[in-house]
C-alpha cells in the first residue's frame, strides 16, 4: 500500500504557488483530508495581473465548491450580458440561465484569491506566504519528494511530499526544475495595457475588435471597471514610443471606438500597466512525484478570458487524481495520466483558436469565425464539467 501520510513525507502534497489553481487545488485535497502546504513567495493578499472575468464553466465550479455566493457577496456586479463590437457594428448577447448558472462575475484577484485562501485553510491546508522555492528536493530514485525553500533572511530549509504540485503560473519554477515537456505550443504573443476605471453602470462585459486591435471593459470590485487593449507587440511599442502608457492606451482605444476613449478619460484608478504576452504553451502536467496546474501547466493569451477558468478546471481535475491515484505509485501515475487526457480534451481544441486571435492579423469577419468557434468549445466544455463527479464538494 502507498498512504496518504507515508513515515518523514511530511505531507501528502505541498502546492507551489497560492493563487486560483493551488488555493482550490489545496482547498480540494484539504477537503479530501490530504495534508497539504501551500507555498507562495508573495504577500498574502497581494494582486496579479489578470483580466477577472470568469466564464460559465468557472461559476458552476465556484457553485459546487459553496463559494460562489462569498463572490457576489463582494460586490462584484453580476454580469448577464456579453456585447460583441465588431468595428462600428454591436451585437448585444443576453446570458441564458444554464447548468445552474445566470450570471456572471469578474472579481478583483485580490478578492477571489483571498476567498479561495480562507476557504482551503478552514479545510485545513496551511499556507505560508514569502518563502521561495529553490529548487525540488529529489530520493536516489530521481523522484521528487519536496521542495528547497528559502525565506527573506536567507535561511534555506527542505520540506517533504508525496507530491509537489507546480500552481506558480506561467514562468514556473516547478515546471523548469522538472524540465515539464512541451506538448503543443502556439506562435503568436500579444501584449497589453490595462488599467481601471470608473464606471458602476456599465452593462456586463463588452468586447472590441478592429483595426489590429482588441480591447475589453470588465466591470469588477468598488465600481470599477477594468479596461484594456490589446495588439501586436509592435504596435504597442509605437503607440508608447513618444507617450506614457495611459497616453497611449487612450490612443489605441480611440481608434477602436468613441466611447471606450470617453470611459476613460477620467484620471485612471491606480496607474495603467504593460502586459507582455507570450506564445501559448501546454506542458505535460505530470511526472514522477510531481504535477502542474493552472498557467504552470497550460497558459493561453489573456485575450481567451478563460485563465481564472482554466485554473478552477484543471485544480478540480487534478485533485481528484490525487486522491484516486492515492493507493500506489502505479495508482498515481495512472490518475495523472488520465488528469492529463481530461485536461488536453478541454484544452487542446481553444488553442489555436486563440494563438489566431492573440495574432491580431484578422479581419473583422474572420474574427467572428474565431468567436463563434470559442464560444463553441466553452460550451463542449461546461457540459464536461457539469459531468465532474471527481472532487469531493463538501465544506470543512
Amino acid at each position: 500500500m502507498y498512504p496518504l501520510s507515508r513515515p518523514g513525507a511530511g505531507w501528502d502534497a505541498i502546492v507551489v504557488g497560492g493563487r486560483v489553481a493551488g488555493a482550490s487545488t489545496a482547498l480540494l485535497l484539504a477537503r479530501s483530508g490530504l495534508r497539504v502546504l501551500v507555498v507562495d513567495r508573495a504577500r498574502r493578499g497581494s494582486d496579479t495581473v489578470s483580466t477577472h472575468a470568469l466564464m460559465r464553466g468557472g461559476i458552476l465550479q465556484l457553485r459546487r465548491w459553496g463559494l460562489l455566493d462569498k463572490v457576489a457577496a463582494t460586490g462584484a456586479p453580476a454580469v448577464r450580458r456579453v456585447t460583441f463590437h465588431y468595428g462600428a457594428e454591436s451585437m448585444p448577447v443576453s446570458l441564458k440561465p444554464y447548468a445552474g448558472v445566470d450570471a456572471l462575475y469578474a472579481p478583483r484577484r485580490t478578492v477571489l484569491d483571498a476567498i479561495l485562501v480562507d476557504a482551503a485553510e478552514e479545510a485545513g491546508a496551511q499556507f505560508r506566504f514569502g518563502p521561495a522555492v529553490t529548487d525540488l528536493a529529489r530520493d536516489g530514485a530521481g523522484r521528487v519528494v519536496g521542495v528547497v525553500l528559502r525565506d527573506r533572511g536567507g535561511a534555506s530549509w527542505t520540506e517533504r511530499a508525496r507530491l509537489v504540485v507546480g500552481a506558480d503560473g506561467r514562468g514556473s519554477v516547478v515546471a523548469g526544475r522538472v524540465a515539464a515537456p512541451t506538448i503543443a505550443a502556439g506562435a503568436h504573443a500579444a501584449s497589453y495595457f490595462y488599467g481601471y476605471w470608473p464606471a458602476a453602470d456599465l452593462d456586463g462585459y463588452h468586447w472590441y475588435y478592429g483595426d489590429a486591435l482588441s480591447a475589453g471593459t470588465i466591470p469588477t470590485n468598488d465600481g470599477l471597471t477594468c479596461v484594456f487593449v490589446g495588439g501586436s507587440r509592435d504596435i504597442l511599442a509605437d503607440a508608447t514610443r513618444d507617450l506614457g502608457p495611459v497616453a497611449a492606451l487612450r490612443g489605441l482605444l480611440a481608434r477602436l471606438d468613441g466611447e471606450l476613449a470617453d470611459l476613460t478619460a477620467a484620471a485612471p484608478y491606480g496607474p495603467v500597466r504593460f502586459f507582455r504576452g507570450m506564445p501559448a504553451r501546454l506542458h505535460r502536467p505530470y511526472g514522477s512525484g510531481w504535477a502542474l496546474v493552472g498557467d504552470a501547466g497550460c497558459w493561453v493569451d489573456p485575450l481567451s478570458t478563460h485563465g481564472i477558468t482554466d485554473a478552477l478546471r484543471d485544480a478540480e481535475l487534478l485533485a481528484a487524481a490525487i486522491v484516486s491515484g492515492s493507493a500506489s505509485e502505479r495508482a498515481e501515475g495512472l490518475a495523472l495520466a488520465d488528469y492529463q487526457a481530461q485536461r488536453d480534451r478541454m484544452a487542446l481544441p481553444m488553442q489555436p483558436i486563440v494563438d489566431r486571435l492573440a495574432s491580431h492579423e484578422w479581419d473583422l469577419a474572420e474574427a467572428r469565425r474565431l468567436l463563434r468557434g470559442l464560444s463553441s468549445v466553452m460550451a463542449d466544455e461546461v457540459e464536461a464539467i457539469r459531468g465532474f463527479d471527481l472532487a469531493p464538494t463538501r465544506t470543512a
